[in-house]
């Protein structure tokens, strides 16, 4: 993964004011991948919106760890089964459309 598509796991801490072992233990839950390169670790880019999601579970709704793994996968089931119903509603339409 190029270097340009990471951010430091301490700059980012340090913008949204958390500690580092909050990151640290989401990345043991499996919640988020932490690349360890050469200087430090790093988040992808890809996932800073997702781990907004989870520090505002945990500290503005003071959601605990494990609560937040349970609502998090909860979320991507959700997302999943929308992305499905628009496959199945556009082939539903499509093959309302030939008759």
């Amino acid at each position: 993964m190029e270097i340009t598509n990471l951010i430091s796991v301490q700059q980012f801490c340090t913008h949204y004011k958390v500690p580092v072992s909050f990151i640290t233990q989401l990345h043991e839950l499996e919640l988020i991948e932490i690349i360890d390169t050469q200087e430090n670790l790093c988040i992808p880019k890809t996932q800073i919106k997702e781990v907004e999601r989870m520090i505002r579970l945990h500290y503005d709704l003071e959601i605990n760890l494990e609560g937040v793994d349970v609502i998090y996968n909860l979320l991507k089931q959700i997302e999943t089964l929308q992305e499905q119903n628009v496959i199945l509603n556009n082939k539903l339409n499509f093959y309302k459309n030939l008759y």
